[in-house]
């Protein structure tokens, strides 16, 4: 099961929402700050990710951007920030 790091940013008109959405993702992130999460997500876990976000958001006026960061590249922290790791193993409850 191979899994790749993804940044999953998101701007949400709605509290209510945005706190469904924060919700959401926070089960499936390994780190985050506000409105920015890293997920390593399957082909399968993605997919699903994104249906549920189209259902938890109104296309019209919320954002969500998810980026794809690959393997090979070498991400750059400042301050206190860690760099990105697979842990070894993940919950996802």
């Amino acid at each position: 099961m191979d899994r790749a790091l993804y940044i999953i940013a998101y701007d949400i008109t709605d509290e209510r929402r945005l706190n469904r959405v924060r919700y959401f993702l926070k089960g499936y992130s390994t780190g985050g700050q506000k409105s920015v999460y890293e997920c390593f997500l399957t082909d399968g876990e993605l997919k699903f990710v994104m249906s549920n976000l189209r259902r938890l958001i109104f296309e019209s006026e919320d954002r969500v951007h998810i980026f794809r960061l690959d393997g090979r590249s070498r991400t750059h922290t400042l301050g206190i920030a860690v760099q990105p790791k697979d842990p070894s193993y993940f919950y996802i409850g």
